[in-house]
């Protein structure tokens, strides 16, 4: 059972039809191609804080990336993962208004925000999952709507009860006191910390999902729910542990957000970190080892879309519109290649 020569052919094509789809849309925005892709790719990676800024995306994209890994692993669309990094942001932060710097170790401090950044996460992902296996309501809809209701809650305590002293600021809270901030990477405010972090919960999800019969039942209830039901597999109990595990994962990387680079709770904390998970995990088609280096191509975009209006007078949402595209394009090659692939089976 031979493979077709366009089955092996295949990621030279993902990237040959990426190429000329990117190159199409500079094109039509009037923009010049190499020297905007430069400007992208220079923004991210030519300098120390090029690389704090790319290192300071890199590290809830690639967290968010992870936990979503789970989700997809039993068949669910978390698109409510910005509602759960801003929720895991709201817990950090409340936890740390609570202590007195003085008084309260800062290891102990920071551990419990981070711990409680984690349950805010999975509470709220916990209410999407509930909507779906009991209320029969797509995880599509709940999560988008939660993430509307979490941003509603973050501006709230912003404007109210967490106001700064004598005014209403979207500038975002009161910052931490330096005690309670995660040291920073050579003197930046992107922590080696949430690296190590990252890297150690993606370790632990693609173990979890390649080598556990937890794991296992996740991909029996993805791939066949009703014979998943009659075998005893409890898909509501997977699908609901899948959202708990996504959703406190993602609420960690709030948590680091707060502790570790913004060190204060801001409007829309989140940042489209979720959905630009969410993109570079369908790229690479789900396939867990790409996933770092997915997560650090669309941090690099992140950090260079910024410089898109000083060097060339360019809108920084150019940046989304390429990694769009980008993913549409690998999509449209991972088609193919399964066209060819059940082509050469056939022969």
């Amino acid at each position: 059972m031979r493979k077709s020569p366009l089955a092996h052919a295949s990621p030279l094509i993902a990237l040959c039809i990426a190429l000329a789809a990117t190159l199409a849309v500079l094109f039509l925005a009037k923009a010049p191609p190499l020297t905007t892709l430069a400007v992208l790719f220079g923004g991210g990676l030519d300098s120390p804080e090029a690389w704090m800024k790319t290192l300071s995306a890199f590290i809830p994209l690639f967290l968010c990336a992870t936990a979503l890994l789970a989700t997809y692993a039993a068949g669910l669309w978390n698109i409510g993962v910005e509602g759960q990094i801003t929720m895991g942001a709201v817990f950090a932060a409340g936890v740390l208004r609570l202590p007195d710097p003085a008084s309260c170790p800062p290891a102990l401090a920071l551990a419990l925000a981070l711990g409680a950044a984690f349950c805010g996460g999975t509470l709220w992902a916990l209410l999407a999952g509930a909507l779906r296996v009991y209320g029969r309501v797509h995880e599509l809809f709940s999560g988008l709507g939660l993430n509307f209701a979490a941003t509603g809650v973050g501006l709230w305590l912003i404007l109210g009860p967490w106001k700064r002293a004598g005014m209403a600021s979207l500038s975002g809270t009161e910052p931490l006191p330096e005690a309670f901030r995660l040291p920073g990477f050579a003197g930046k405010p992107a922590s080696m910390f949430g690296v190590v972090l990252a890297v150690i919960a993606f370790v632990l999800v693609v173990w979890l999902l390649r080598r556990t019969t937890w794991g296992l039942k996740l991909a029996a209830v993805r791939q066949n729910l009703k014979a998943a039901r009659l075998i005893g597999l409890s898909p509501r109990r997977r699908m609901l542990e899948a959202m708990a595990l996504c959703g406190g994962l993602a609420g960690l990387a709030g948590g680091l957000l707060v502790t570790g680079l913004y060190h204060r709770l801001i409007p829309s904390i989140s940042g489209n970190f979720g959905y630009t998970a969410i993109l570079a995990v369908l790229m690479v088609s789900l396939v867990p080892w790409a996933v770092p280096l997915s997560c650090f191509f669309f941090a690099v975009l992140l950090a260079g879309a910024v410089q898109l209006p000083m060097a060339l007078e360019l809108d920084s949402s150019l940046s989304g519109v390429i990694q769009g595209v980008l993913v549409l394009a690998f999509l449209a090659a991972g088609r193919l290649s399964l066209g060819s692939k059940s082509t050469g089976n056939q022969s």
